[in-house]
């Protein structure tokens, strides 16, 4: 939150001034082909830069803000250093959010939609950023979503878009399915407020776990990635060797049921089996056990954790280590969708056939405490086995060490005990290894590796989505629509209904089709598809936007993929980058473009959150608006109590009345000043505080560094564009060239190599620091700094560009001379200047006396010629004259002299010595 906006002082109107000047200009980008001098070799590939897209929701935020300028000045810098550019813009415009807004206004999501991104992009050009609008996508555009269609047509052809069943999030008011992300902690739906419920619901897929292998692999190979986000990546895919177990049953008419574990080692203690609610056999079970059946109806409402189990009569499992029966049970805290699935009940006859995948764990209550929890409360008094042995390990149970009490919690380590057979004795690693071999050889066991991820749950029962585009015919099943009859379109509704479910299915003329197959009466499709699908695959879009016939030509991809930089919140880290890599790999495999790896992304940059000024009573912890606050004594005062509320920086949101429009800072200070503030206040990486009264800084430079070029272009001085070497003899002239020199590279290595947005802006002050010095001091030549001034004011383009076009208009208006210098081409390397000279310190005994100036190769001509060039100094005469010195070191730029100590007054005959040589 800032504080009310005062009047704008003149300095900012004058930033305003030339922002406003110059904005038509600059947001179209490098306006002269820069020439390829500074390129190293032949022709340069394209540089492709891009930003995530934004949501059209009718408000860019500081976080949009931060991120475009950052791609853009990257993408300024590129363009000046003779690269072409691709930095493109579009809408991720379908979603939940949209349709709720409609539904409020009582209009269609699209009127809602186009109108927010004619204000965003008003927005953009109002921070100055330069996209390519030629290559504009949006995701709601029936161009772009006809091939989103038909990607997910090319994924149904290899058997990877699918349907089945699966347990959802149901809102039971707003009757549709809700994201895990959109049910709060507390079970509750973010929009409705209802207890959210777990149903059984048929919903498309898409197979993402074919790819887990190299989704998981290839992160090896992003070397450009934030490890952080790799690490995410990894813990979400979530791969872990294990092995499935077999066991039989004692039932002649089931198949034996196989469990996936990680802990084959604890087999011989095995003491139940669990299975999720929707297993095939707790459903053949309910069937005949009515009981049962209301078990597993109240199963979904249960907590994950729920301690309540219900053991199946007449069905027992048996222990294949040792023979031993075991009860079975079906338990909440089995995941639905994980496990193994039983292959006879499960198996598939077609795509409409519901698929019951389940799941079966087995219960381990000595070692494992979730099984010790669920074993004791379902049988209590049977006693818990165990077979490892605790040996020197001691983990921790409820914060103590585990050197007694009713079970081991044993990880990894440990050894196994006499009631384990053949492997008593063994380590625990080695007895795991040992029992999946052996058990393997005997058709029970098969080591696996398995992964947490899980199949792309695309279904949505909305209808501001992509259509999916398949139809239902009784008698030839799941039938694709062809590709001749896509985009499959959404029909307009003027009014969405508030509640009531997917309206698709309620529009005669959109559901009854014919089927494509065979003529007969059929059924489309009404779900529409997660906007996760949309974003998946834009970045390859933008390459060929108005490609009728096909996503993309695949000669372009191949030319311009992988993307070189993509640049977006850490908020993204997981499922968009996930899809968009799951997306790009299969684009790959479907022959439409060849990488080695087909990963989308080159380099990823997160930026860190923009964080605002918060404002809390003291008193109740209420967050408070921006009309409950005054200043008083330069301090915030809550105006109905005069407390001071608490200050602190949190992520911007509505709630918390800490949010910030961009254009008000930008009609305030102009958009220059707050890019470069916006760039200045942190690294890219790390969270932003937004500080609006730190801007002033920054204002003041700015409007330096415009007084030094009209002052240096009124000069009388006529300067050429040739190029001015300093002076070698001259110490300030040298001194001079070589900081700004270093100053410039610094420039170039954080916008090429290092990224480090915030230290050009701090250089870019330094070196205006340097030439308003030696323009004032005039110790330099005219003509040397205004060679320097016109580099600061190319390199100043990326960043400020309206104030790098006005110095430039400013230096040349009076400098005829200039009139063809091209002010957006990047400055080469100049060579260090080495000068003529070099200072020297001479120090005595320990303590430095005086400095003096020499050729640079003194030391090289010998100790006695320093001694000599040291006595026609005057300091030299009058600390040296007449003394003998015990040690000399001429070492660096220091001649350090150690002397004995002298006894008796001088004779006046001595003279400077070395040791027994008179000098």
């Amino acid at each position: 939150m800032s504080k009310p906006q005062p009047a704008i002082n003149a300095l900012s109107a004058r930033l305003l001034q030339i922002g406003d000047k110059w904005k038509n200009k600059v947001i179209k980008g490098v306006p002269i082909p820069v020439s390829t001098t500074n390129l190293a070799r032949g022709k340069k590939k394209d540089v492709y830069i891009l930003s995530m897209f934004p949501y059209p929701s009718g408000m860019l935020h500081m976080g949009h803000l931060r991120v475009y300028v950052i791609s853009d000045s990257l993408n300024r810098f590129y363009q000046q250093k003779g690269h072409k550019v691709i930095h493109p813009m579009g809408w991720d415009a379908f979603g939940l959010p949209a349709e709720n807004a409609a539904i409020e206004r009582k209009i269609n999501p699209h009127v809602w939609t186009e109108q927010n991104i004619e204000k965003m992009k008003e927005q953009m050009n109002n921070m100055l950023a330069n996209f390519q609008w030629d290559r504009e996508v949006k995701t709601c555009d029936p161009n772009y979503y006809k091939f989103t269609q038909w990607i997910f047509l090319q994924m149904f052809k290899k058997g990877l878009a699918y349907r089945k069943e699966a347990e959802i999030n149901w809102d039971p008011v707003d009757k549709t399915v809700l994201a895990n992300e959109q049910v709060d902690t507390k079970g509750r739906s973010w929009r409705s407020g209802a207890i959210v419920e777990k149903k059984m619901l048929r919903q498309w897929f898409l197979g993402i776990t074919k790819y887990a292998d190299s989704l998981l692999h290839d992160l090896v190979h992003l070397k450009e990635w934030p490890e952080n986000v790799k690490n995410m990546q990894r813990n979400w895919i979530g791969a872990s060797k294990g092995a499935d177990i077999s066991f039989v049953t004692n039932h002649p008419q089931l198949d034996k049921i196989t469990v996936y574990t990680t802990r084959a080692e604890t087999l011989p203690v095995v003491q139940y089996l669990a299975l999720s609610w929707n297993h095939p056999l707790v459903t053949k079970f309910a069937a005949a056990d009515s009981k049962l059946e209301e078990f597993v109806k109240s199963v979904p409402s249960l907590p994950r954790n729920s301690k309540s189990g219900y053991k199946i009569e007449g069905l027992n499992a048996i222990n294949p280590f040792n023979e031993k029966s075991i009860p079975v049970f079906v338990a909440p805290y089995v995941i639905a969708d994980y496990g193994t699935e039983n292959s006879k009940d499960s198996a598939v006859k077609n795509e409409d056939e519901p698929i019951r995948v389940g799941a079966a764990v087995m219960g381990c209550p000595g070692h494992d405490q979730r099984d010790y929890d669920f074993w004791t409360t379902n049988m209590p008094g049977i006693p818990v086995e165990t077979c490892v042995e605790h040996g020197f390990v001691k983990e921790l149970i409820n914060g103590k060490p585990a050197t007694s009490g009713p079970f081991p919690y044993i990880l990894d380590i440990g050894s196994m005990k006499e009631n384990s057979g053949k492997y008593s004795g063994m380590l625990t690693l080695d007895a795991r290894t040992q029992l999946v071999e052996d058990f393997s050889k005997i058709g029970v066991a098969k080591e696996v590796t398995k992964t947490k991820l899980r199949d792309w749950l695309i279904s949505r029962q909305r209808y501001w989505g992509t259509p999916i585009p398949v139809i239902h015919c009784d008698s030839c099943g799941t039938v694709p629509v062809p590709e001749k009859d896509l985009p499959v379109l959404l029909p307009e509704i003027k009014d969405i209904p508030k509640k009531g479910g997917n309206p698709l299915e309620h529009i005669p003329e959109f559901v009854n089709v014919k089927c494509p197959s065979c003529g007969h009466d059929a059924k489309r499709e009404t779900d529409t598809m997660d906007t996760f699908i949309d974003s998946s695959w834009y970045y390859f879009r933008y390459l060929d936007s108005k490609n009728k016939d096909l996503p993309f030509d695949p000669s372009k991809i191949q030319e311009h993929m992988p993307v070189d930089l993509y640049i977006g919140g850490i908020e993204h880290a997981i499922l968009h980058l996930l899809y968009s890599r799951f997306v790009s790999k299969f684009m790959g495999t479907a022959g439409m473009w060849d990488h080695e790896t087909n990963e989308p992304f080159k380099q990823l940059v997160t930026q860190g959150m923009v964080h605002g000024k918060t404002f809390t009573d003291p008193q109740d912890g209420r967050f408070l608006k921006s009309d409950e606050l005054e200043v008083k004594d330069s301090e915030w005062i809550i105006k109905d109590t005069g407390a001071k509320p608490v200050v602190t920086y949190e992520k911007m949101s509505k709630s918390k009345y800490n949010g910030i429009n961009p254009d008000e800072c930008i009609k305030q200070h102009g958009p220059d000043a707050t890019r470069a503030h916006m760039l200045f206040q942190s690294p890219i990486a790390e969270v932003l505080k937004w500080d609006e009264t730190k801007i002033v800084g920054v204002e003041r430079w700015l409007d330096r560094l415009v007084r030094l070029c009209k002052t240096m272009g009124e000069s009388a001085t006529k300067f050429t564009q040739e190029y001015v070497k300093p002076n070698e003899n001259d110490e300030a002239e040298v001194e001079f060239s070589n900081n700004i020199e270093k100053l410039s590279r610094r420039v170039t290595d954080s916008f090429e190599m290092y990224l480090s947005l915030n230290t050009v802006i701090s250089d870019y002050m330094k070196m205006t620091q340097l030439l308003e010095v030696s323009q004032r001091d005039q110790k330099v030549r005219e003509e040397l700094i205004m060679q320097n001034l016109k580099r600061l004011v190319t390199q100043l383009y990326p960043v400020a560009p309206s104030i790098s076009e006005e110095c430039a208009s400013l230096l040349k208006a009076e400098q005829p001379l200039l009139e063809n210098w091209n002010q957006y081409e990047w400055p080469t390397r100049n060579p260090i200047v080495n000068w003529k000279y070099q200072r020297y310190q001479v120090v005595i005994n320990g303590r430095s006396k005086f400095w003096f100036v020499d050729e640079r190769d003194l030391f090289k001509k010998g100790k006695d010629y320093v001694c000599e060039r040291l006595l026609l100094l005057p300091d030299g005469k009058r600390f040296l004259t007449n003394r003998t010195y015990d040690k000399l070191v001429l070492k660096y730029n220091i001649v350090n002299f150690t002397f004995k100590k002298k006894k008796g007054p001088p004779t006046g005959k001595e003279t400077l010595t070395g040791k027994n040589k008179n000098l």
